[in-house]
């Protein structure tokens, strides 16, 4: 059996960002963390877009709008550091239509509250910076808005974690618990503490500990599609004004670190948690409990799941997605998006008993435990600093 100090579930980029910060403030201790697939990133860090976000999106009071902009710099400088390419082509916010420039100057207020630079633009204005680009009178650009490989991103820290002198271990997927006792699928652990950071299982893992008891993990698909125009055919990141009573940010043109488009994401209701592809990874007792949520939705909902759930569904057809996408610039043509990349699912946390989507992060824990319930987008970017608010966490639960 393996005794450690800490042991982390889950080897995206969280977890392994904080079995890091772990490390540095106790750097005598022993600290474990064990990841279910054959690598790190294999889920939803290394499955992103990749954008590292600035901030602008986010009320002013919530841990996001508190740790994107500070994500952003501590993940660029840990980029440049590393040699990782980033592509600091920034993002313009467009309108499509009038009633746009009200979100928009709302928009403008978080970003001018979250101390983010933005540059509030006119028409003419917003195509210099890209000529293709369609808006009703005005745009926003936020300049600190950069792209970059997360897969890069998450091998530097696994790298970084076992040179700190991390064990991971991989293949490892946790089971259950009795007392301080965890069981895997290989072997034996006892822990002093746990940190969960199991993205799409971290609320089974939570209720394990008596935790996430009004929270359930409601999966979603991310799909997006490969522009085959050359590298800066569209020099920025364009995004429409997004619906701001839910976590989507609609589909917008992602421009790769290597500087090709794509189009997206979609938010499809998944029917199990890591239904990517066919039926890979399929469980009929996930397909049943997912299901059953999502119908439960359909009703008495604090957003229009049924709406959304239908409005996703139809991003299935390539058609949609490009004449969603068109609304934001000049030129999009079918014939140049036929390739679909590797889907993403976003572990969305939902309040069941209010019926509403968890806009924020939410962490639970206590003296022997800590569970990450919601770290979706803008998680990545909010990696580092986020780390340290959970230690932040652990140590007050230390007392």
């Amino acid at each position: 059996m393996i005794t450690c100090d800490f042991l982390v579930i889950g080897g995206g980029v969280i977890g392994l960002s904080i079995a890091r910060e772990l490390r540095r403030r106790r750097p005598n201790t022993h600290i474990v963390l064990i990841e279910k697939e054959s690598s790190c990133g294999a889920h939803a860090s290394g499955r992103n877009s990749g954008v590292l976000h600035a901030g602008f999106y986010y009320s002013p009071d919530s841990l996001k709008a508190k740790f994107t902009r500070l994500g952003n710099e501590q993940l660029t400088a840990y980029c440049e550091e590393k040699r990782i390419p980033l592509n600091k082509c920034g993002k313009l916010v467009v309108a499509k239509d009038p009633g746009d420039l009200k979100s928009l100057d709302e928009l403008l207020r978080r970003g001018q509250a979250n101390g983010i630079a933005l540059q509030d633009l006119t028409e003419t204005e917003a195509k210099t910076i890209e000529p293709r680009v369609k808006t009703c009178q005005r745009a926003l650009f936020s300049p600190r808005t950069s792209t970059v490989n997360p897969l890069y991103v998450v091998d530097a820290m696994q790298q970084d974690a076992l040179r700190e002198g991390i064990q991971i271990h991989f293949g490892t997927a946790y089971v259950g618990r009795k007392d301080r006792r965890i069981h895997t699928n290989q072997d034996h652990l006892e822990a002093g503490y746990v940190v969960n950071a199991a993205g799409l299982y971290a609320d089974k893992i939570a209720m394990d500990y008596g935790f996430s008891e009004k929270y359930r993990i409601l999966p979603f698909k991310g799909l997006y599609l490969y522009s085959n125009e050359p590298p800066g055919a569209i020099r920025t990141n364009i995004y429409p004004v997004p619906d701001l009573r839910n976590p989507f940010l609609g589909v917008h043109f992602t421009i790769t670190a290597d500087g090709n488009a794509k189009i997206g994401p979609t938010a499809i209701p998944a029917f199990w948690r890591e239904n990517y592809e066919g039926f890979s990874n399929f469980r009929m007792g996930e397909l049943i409990e997912v299901t059953g949520r999502g119908l439960g939705l359909l009703t008495g909902a604090q957003f229009n799941y049924r709406r959304l759930a239908m409005e996703e569904i139809s991003k299935y057809s390539r058609s949609k997605m490009v004449s969603l996408a068109s609304v934001l610039a000049e030129g999009v043509d079918e014939k140049n998006y036929q390739k679909w990349g590797r889907p993403g699912i976003r572990a969305q946390l939902l309040d069941i008993t209010k019926r509403k989507l968890e806009m924020d992060f939410v962490l639970e824990g206590d003296g022997h435990s800590m569970h990450v319930l919601n770290a979706v987008s803008p998680a990545f970017t909010c990696s580092l600093p986020f780390a340290s608010y959970v230690c932040d966490r652990i140590d007050t639960a230390f007392g």
